[in-house]
């Protein structure tokens, strides 16, 4: 039997907004889930708002969006309160993204919810987490790369702290609450009981500074900002060549010496200032000149033809109208994929980056209208018919 996606089966209640939340729901909706995105009656999720547009549909939307079905409710009812709790019955997953204590407040808290479910898998993602100090601190990308450490590290040298060119605490936040859902499910496999997953943007942004903490704790020396090279390894960085800068990559010795020998330079070799790799650290300035003396005689293709057939690790520097019509990248590896939307026409989103051999993750449907699946989810789920439905409509609770 040929399934839609690996996460076929599993339904999701989907509460989230903006980036972090829908990141992940749509990851799992790629995937195959039944992922249900309640939105707030009459307004909808902030999302919607965000440019660009096309035809007035907002793609910051599509994007985060395709592939779920859309409802209305309102929490704040108390019969929308009673239809969430139905469906929460029949679902595997609830994820929000309120600040700590709202769905509590709203009487639909985890404690709440595993008494009507206790396979409940209840995954929260928000800027400081559900416990500490800092819970009620509303957070975005930007806090949680400026307090994680991040912009301080982000930048050139003498310049000021400098947020990532995307919403890199966002999307940090969205692939961890997906990887802890996943890690819930898989233990109620076993368990049969669900649980909470606290995700934190800050938490999400400190853990992927890796060498960077490890260089403060272990040598009591605080991280710079030092460009685009790497604190471990060198050379590993960008270089000027004719017409615009490559990216070089030598993650050890063995690669510095196949450099040495494009560059005809093979008594850098033997050099104690560059033969092992913290030496080649230590002195990255020098380095960097030796290869730029070679780079700048040479374009960005020249390089890169050179040193990819000498097994170096080498690519031109990207802008987003190359990576769109890269073969690997666009073609081959289809991270951009055309669809279309019933308003907004024909479109090109960002593809699935994860890839199973046998439940491919794709695009299926568009991002739904507001409110679009309400006849379609209350009626199979709860059994509400249309003239029950248009009556809930009329009072407000979806």
């Amino acid at each position: 039997m040929q399934r839609i996606g690996a996460m076929e089966g599993l339904t999701v209640l989907d509460l989230t907004r903006v980036l972090a939340g829908p990141f992940s729901t749509m990851m799992l909706a790629d995937m195959g889930a039944n992922v249900i995105k309640i939105e707030q009656a009459g307004k909808g999720a902030d999302e919607r708002q965000n440019p660009p547009f096309q035809n007035g549909e907002s793609a910051y939307y599509m994007n985060l969006n395709r592939n779920k079905k859309g409802i209305t409710l309102n929490l704040k009812s108390a019969q929308g309160k009673g239809i969430f709790k139905e469906l929460v019955k029949q679902a595997d997953v609830v994820v929000e993204n309120f600040r700590p204590g709202v769905m509590a407040k709203l009487g639909l808290g985890y404690d709440v919810l595993k008494e009507i479910n206790p396979r409940i898998v209840y995954a929260a993602v928000s800027g400081f987490g559900q416990s500490g100090p800092y819970s009620q601190r509303p957070g975005y990308d930007i806090i949680s790369q400026a307090m994680s450490g991040l912009m301080s590290t982000t930048g050139w040298p003498g310049g000021q702290p400098t947020r990532s060119g995307t919403a890199i605490g966002d999307v940090l936040g969205g692939l961890s609450l997906t990887i802890g859902i996943l890690a819930a499910l898989y233990n109620r496999n076993i368990t049969n009981e669900g649980q909470m997953v606290d995700v934190a943007l800050v938490d999400s942004a400190v853990a992927s500074l890796e060498i960077i903490n490890m260089i403060y704790f272990v040598e009591g020396r605080l991280p710079q900002r030092i460009g685009n090279r790497y604190e471990a390894v060198y050379p590993y960085d960008s270089f000027q060549a004719q017409d615009d800068r490559v990216v070089i990559a030598c993650g050890n010795d063995k690669l510095w010496k196949l450099l040495c020998q494009a560059m005809d330079r093979d008594e850098l070799l033997e050099h104690p200032d560059y033969q092992c790799n913290r030496d080649r650290v230590r002195n990255h300035d020098k380095v960097k000149q030796i290869v730029e003396e070679w780079t700048m005689n040479k374009t960005v293709d020249q390089v890169v033809v050179e040193l990819l057939a000498a097994g170096i690790p080498t690519a031109p520097i990207y802008n987003i109208a190359q990576v769109s019509q890269d073969p690997h990248i666009a073609g081959s590896r289809e991270m951009f994929v055309e669809t279309d939307h019933p308003r907004a026409g024909r479109i090109k989103l960002t593809g699935s980056h994860i890839k199973l051999s046998k439940t491919k993750a794709s695009i299926r449907t568009p991002a739904p209208g507001l409110g679009e699946h309400n006849q379609e989810v209350l009626g199979l789920m709860l059994g509400l018919d249309k003239k029950q439905i248009d009556i809930l409509q009329q009072q407000g609770v979806i």
